[in-house]
């Protein structure tokens, strides 16, 4: 994976980029973090001062969802090249994130720090290029 990192950093800078999306599937975190609106504001802060990301407006955290399958927290966050949003499952104290930038970042790093943030037991990482 490490040479792969290092050629999609290299090839944001030739032009040829659009951007990079990241989806991380975090499992078995920590309830009362993922039930806490603040804390999922305090990871967004900490995630984009991580990857230096400026953020653009305000965290918007929503609790909506009737049926206990999805129901649970809802979060966007503009950045000034792109969006993170995440949606935090509370019948399966999962989580699920979206990190789309034209910014280069590394998606590993954001995929650890995720996973330490909200005490997950494991994540799965995805991750595409965009042209």
């Amino acid at each position: 994976m490490k040479n792969e990192l290092i050629a999609l950093k290299q090839l944001s800078k030739s032009g040829e980029y659009w951007g990079l999306w990241a989806g991380i599937d975090l499992k078995s975190c920590d309830p009362g973090f993922i039930r806490s609106a603040d804390k999922v504001k305090e990871f967004v802060a900490k995630l984009c001062d991580k990857i230096k990301m400026k953020r653009f407006g305000e965290c918007v955290v929503v609790d909506f969802g009737d049926d206990p399958k999805v129901s649970g927290f809802s979060m966007t966050q503009l950045i000034e090249t792109s969006l993170i949003s995440g949606h935090f499952v509370n019948q399966t104290n999962n989580v699920f994130l979206d990190v789309f930038s034209c910014s280069y970042y590394n998606p590993a790093e954001v995929a650890e720090f995720a996973k330490e943030f909200f005490k997950a037991k494991e994540y799965k990482l995805h991750y595409k290029i965009r042209k």
